[in-house]
């Protein structure tokens, strides 16, 4: 069996919302987070109170989910949006549910608001949502477990047809000038699923995933993933690290810019930690095999 390490993750499932930033905007909550003219208001805010090089949507991880059907407890100025309660009760009504519509609901308005973002040249990194996290806003944890032991390949289908849901908001994204796409999805960590269950979840989904999410990396574009990702991929032997040399120190996030054209896939640390800086001036590609 692989060894995959795991990521000690000290971040939460918000995009770094802080009442005192969001305080002195004058904007009224949740409103704000379904709009795409607010949320560049936000995300704006907080790069400058973080001291990031980019802007961050959305301020969640339910926006795929909700715009499958799921139901949404959209949070206030301290929190924001988060699952509410679930609407499927059996693995087989997942197969059922409906492709995503980018024209309308708040998706429409996160695509909306990245392109307003690219407008005004700034950098935006998107975030978007594996299998497990989109899951946890539909179905109990407990059916999915349960179906993943007596049901593989019921499971496999189910991962498959939210994978290509968010292919195709990576894809749309990508079209209104996002340049950060970045991949994560901690519920599905080796330190929930036990190492079985992670490499298989790696061999009959991440990986193959992800080989087609490298596609949408060129010049303007590169996918950022989850250092959980990267140790299952690693420990997996299903990918390797290149080393890329700096001119100078960098902060993460400002390296994974100035790697878009030379780098595919990066992921050697969370991109919420806007304070980590390269300070040996190595840049990690994530390659896949």
């Amino acid at each position: 069996m692989s060894e995959i390490k795991d990521f000690n993750c000290t971040y939460d499932n918000s995009a770094g919302i802080h009442a005192d930033v969001t305080k002195e905007l004058g904007l009224t909550f949740p409103d704000a987070y379904m709009h795409g003219d607010t949320m560049v208001v936000l995300s704006k805010a907080l790069r400058g109170h973080n001291g990031a090089a980019f802007c961050e949507l959305p301020f969640c991880h339910t926006v795929e989910a909700e715009a499958m059907g799921g139901i949404i407890n959209y949070g206030n100025e301290k929190a924001g949006p988060r699952a509410k309660e679930y609407i499927c009760t059996s693995v087989e009504e997942l197969l059922e549910l409906p492709e995503i519509d980018f024209t309308t609901g708040r998706i429409q308005e996160v695509l909306k608001a990245c392109e307003i973002l690219r407008g005004q040249n700034e950098q935006t990194v998107l975030q978007v949502s594996g299998p497990f996290t989109i899951l946890n806003v539909l179905i109990d944890a407990k059916h999915v477990f349960k179906a993943m032991r007596k049901k593989p390949e019921l499971m496999k289908e189910v991962f498959w047809k939210l994978g290509k849901e968010v292919l195709r908001f990576m894809e749309e994204a990508k079209k209104r000038g996002v340049g950060l796409l970045s991949y994560a999805d901690s519920p599905g960590g080796v330190n929930i699923l036990g190492p079985k269950m992670a490499e298989q979840i790696v061999e009959d989904f991440t990986y193959p995933f992800l080989k087609k999410a490298e596609l949408l990396a060129d010049g303007d574009t590169m996918v950022l993933l989850c250092p959980k990702t990267v140790f299952a991929l690693l420990g997996t032997g299903k990918a390797e690290l290149r080393e890329i040399e700096l001119q100078e120190p960098l902060p993460y996030g400002e390296a994974c810019i100035r790697m878009k054209g030379r780098a595919k896939l990066a992921g050697q640390m969370c991109i919420k930690n806007v304070g980590y800086c390269l300070e040996n001036r190595i840049f990690k590609e994530v390659v896949l095999r």
